[in-house]
């Protein structure tokens, strides 16, 4: 089979276009595959400005250059003058588009499906190493089918909701970040986590075919903010605080506790020396040189472990199976701590007292996870996800690179999008 047949099959041109030559630029050591319509072209062809199948030739565009995959590790582009088109009916001229061009000018539709497979596991600027192409022009082929794509996206099916925030940049500089509970996808990152980032949620939902009544459930921190967006948007909507940020503030009060403990008493300065990542994780996950270290600390007077075993008991306090028992196991565990805090003078457990205060005071919001079932497994693992996205899109300090990685890696979308 000679190369033009062999490439007219490969790029499924069909009866309407054909390659009519294959050559190869040593210099450049790239491969042009030639491409002309035929006259088969233009009985099928459609005037896009009345839809009228009344098209006749006019003349040719000046030739263009397409970058497709590479042919035997060479890079390859599809070279052709594309034909314009004259409407008999609305006398309309233009130019035809190219069936094997991508959303991005320059790049097939086949290049930029690679690229995107690419994109996806590793950062964008390594991505352009590979491809021999700049970063730029890749984020342009992303930014045009997640734009695309996230724009026809629906969200009429929407109605369990968590959001989180994500640190863009050092500082203080957020995105808000709006996720499906149920289809486990993010929806929305909007600058900012202020009440107002809810009022804006609110108006892409209706962009998307939703509607703020439709939310009845609502996963988030115990942020005074975000707690007012929501009920000033989402009035029919149950707060739910969920498990990971209830149990990362105990953790943090665990913290406390051993640096308060570590500048109070020399000996248990001492013992807690180079030990803070014990405490900060399950023993499940300890590292061998963290279980023997657990094992000479563990019969030691320390307050640090004491404040460490109420945190374990908070999180079996989550194997609850219904509403009652996990009212009592978190009531149990508030009257626990406060006669701790109480019967020890030092003050050493002050940041565990507070952190059963505030447990009780968002406790209904706690228990609601119970009362309909919803799970905020997704919401746990979103701080790792933020971590792939930012470096996935290092180099780049614009809230609008960050976005749209997020929704290209964790938003289910349908790319490459042609629709």
């Amino acid at each position: 089979m000679i190369p033009e047949k062999m490439f007219q099959q490969i790029l499924s041109l069909g009866e309407v276009w054909r390659v009519v030559r294959m050559d190869y630029q040593e210099k450049e050591s790239k491969v042009l595959i030639r491409v002309a319509e035929t006259p088969a072209l233009w009985p099928q062809e459609s005037c896009p400005h009345c839809a009228a199948k009344t098209v006749r030739g006019y003349d040719h565009a000046p030739e263009r250059r397409w970058r497709h995959l590479n042919v035997c590790q060479l890079q390859s582009e599809i070279v052709c003058a594309l034909p314009r088109g004259e409407c008999q009916s609305c006398r309309k001229i233009y130019t035809v588009r190219a069936p094997w061009e991508g959303r991005s000018r320059g790049l097939t539709q086949e290049f930029e499906a690679f690229a995107l497979t690419l994109m996806r596991e590793m950062p964008v600027k390594k991505a352009g190493e590979i491809l021999g192409e700049t970063d730029q022009k890749l984020w342009r082929v992303l930014f045009a089918h997640v734009d695309a794509a996230w724009r026809d996206l629906s969200w009429e099916n929407v109605i369990w909701v968590g959001a989180d925030e994500m640190n863009r940049k050092k500082g203080h500089n957020y995105l808000t970040v709006f996720v499906d509970l149920q289809a486990k996808r993010v929806l929305l990152a909007v600058e900012g986590k202020d009440a107002s980032v809810w009022e804006r949620f609110a108006a892409e939902l209706g962009n998307h075919n939703g509607h703020p009544r439709a939310i009845t459930m609502v996963a988030i921190d115990m942020s005074p903010a975000y707690q007012k967006g929501v009920r000033e948007n989402f009035g029919n909507a149950q707060i739910v605080f969920d498990k990971f940020h209830v149990v990362s503030q105990v953790v943090k009060a665990v913290d406390e506790v051993r640096r308060k403990e570590v500048r109070a008493d020399a000996a248990a300065r001492e013992q807690l020396e180079r030990s803070s990542w014990l405490w900060r994780k399950n023993p499940e996950t300890w590292t061998a040189g963290e279980e023997n270290r657990w094992a000479q600390l563990k019969d030691k007077p320390l307050v640090t472990g004491l404040a460490y075993a109420m945190r374990l008991e908070l999180q079996r306090a989550y194997a609850a199976t219904t509403v009652a028992q996990a009212r009592n196991r978190f009531e149990s565990w508030g009257r626990w701590v406060q006669a701790e805090a109480k019967a020890l003078t030092s003050g050493l457990l002050e940041p565990m007292r507070k952190a059963a205060d505030m447990v009780e005071r968002h406790l209904e919001g706690i228990l609601a996870h119970w009362q309909q079932g919803l799970t905020t497994a997704f919401m746990e693992g979103l701080n790792s996800l933020f971590s792939a996205t930012k470096r996935k899109a290092r180099g780049y300090r614009s809230v609008e690179y960050q976005t749209a990685m997020l929704y290209f890696v964790a938003g289910k979308l349908e790319i490459p999008y042609y629709g």
